[in-house]
């Protein structure tokens, strides 16, 4: 008995992608100390507006350890199996993000102007996150179901309606940096599934109209002020508009080459430096080198992501993979981008890094999806290529 577990948990390692799983813990573990460091600086010290305490790291940690080993179960669980239960985790994930129009729906921070979250009792989850690997299961499944009539054209407005479903959501709910992540998840599985040039050179005739629409109808003065900031600061930019973004940018340089130590280092105050501006105070505490060091190490996970959709054994794996490389890049590129004054500030996390155990989770988990890919590609690399 004693013999065959050892030999199921030896087969299990040989097929586990144990590159991604290290990495993974590797940017886990970065956080937690980055977060314990942040809140034990914050009680002698004002560096981020909301108040920390140690719950706040054990929370963070809690959710990493909960996740990896979600993602290590989910590794084991075929990928084909469990995406054809769409029909139960797709719209189970709508529906609880729909709570956030009822009186359940809050705000993630004081005077923010986006209703992402809900709130039970003293616990509150933000439903987009987990929706991001509902829909990135659901919709990679779509594709590969209709491989034969992807290009029809009622087939890419059914594709098209799919994907309209979350960003529609989060758009609803104000939180157009979640929206821009749906819709990066979208494209990049609809170019990997193969989609005509017909209908992507459309898109781009249509998409200056689509663009002016939304300019004219959709988006806040304060919105067009950020972006109009970013583009041109010396017209646009004003004190209030930028005050964020220019101690953000303050706070990142102030680390210079080597930062100023995990602890005991006279920090500067950011907005949100626990969350969405975890960027700056990395910057602050490890300097270039700690920033850089986080970079390559996201740019690792994203490059496995990829390396897992080429050695997918078949269409739906190289699907999820792409979404996953989709949500994990964007993030990235939008977070760090707004804490260096690139992209406007839009409120959205640094991935495994930014406080959070929604956040956290999500990463984690999205990771097993991956991770089954992995493990199941040389099944389905002999299975298929018998077809063929």
């Amino acid at each position: 008995m004693v013999k065959k577990i050892f030999g199921a948990i030896g087969r299990y390692l040989r097929r586990l992608d144990k590159i991604l799983l290290i990495l993974t813990i590797l940017v886990c573990g970065f956080s937690v100390v980055i977060l314990y460091s942040l809140v034990q600086n914050s009680q002698t010290q004002s560096i981020t507006n909301a108040v920390l305490d140690y719950t706040d790291y054990r929370t963070q940690a809690l959710a990493a350890m909960i996740g990896i080993a979600a993602s290590l179960v989910i590794a084991a669980w075929d990928y084909r199996k469990f995406s054809k239960l769409w029909f139960i985790y797709f719209p189970l994930m709508v529906g609880l993000t729909c709570l956030t129009f009822t009186s359940l729906g809050r705000s993630g921070l004081e005077g923010a102007d986006d209703k992402a979250w809900i709130a039970i009792g003293s616990f509150s989850l933000q439903p987009a996150e987990f929706l991001k690997p509902a829909f990135i299961l659901s919709f990679a499944y779509h594709c590969d179901r209709t491989k034969d009539i992807f290009n029809n054209p009622l087939n890419i407005l059914a594709l098209c309606i799919h994907g309209a479903i979350p960003i529609g959501l989060v758009m609803l709910q104000g939180d157009d940096g979640t929206a821009i992540v749906f819709a990066a998840i979208f494209l990049a599985i609809l170019f990997c599934a193969g989609i005509s040039w017909k209908y992507i050179l459309g898109a781009g005739i249509l998409s200056p109209i689509a663009i002016w629409f939304m300019w004219s109808n959709y988006l806040q003065p304060v919105h067009k002020n950020r972006i109009l900031a970013i583009i041109n600061p010396e017209k646009y930019a004003t004190p209030d508009m930028l005050y964020q973004t220019n101690l953000a940018k303050i706070a990142l340089g102030s680390g210079q080459i080597r930062g100023k130590g995990l602890f005991g280092g006279d920090y500067s105050y950011v907005p949100v430096s626990h969350n969405d501006f975890i960027f700056s105070y990395i910057g602050q505490t490890l300097g270039f080198i700690g920033c850089l060091g986080l970079i390559i190490l996201l740019g690792l996970i994203c490059l496995r992501l990829l390396g897992n959709s080429l050695r997918s054994g078949d269409g739906l794996g190289r699907y999820i993979c792409v979404g996953v490389f989709a949500y994990i890049f964007v993030q990235c590129v939008l977070n760090i981008g707004m804490v260096m004054g690139i992209t406007p500030v839009i409120g959205i996390t640094l991935p495994f890094v930014s406080a959070g155990g929604t956040s956290m989770l999500t990463s984690t988990v999205t990771m097993g999806l991956a991770m089954s890919v992995h493990y199941h590609s040389a099944k389905y690399d002999t299975l298929f290529a018998k077809k063929r």
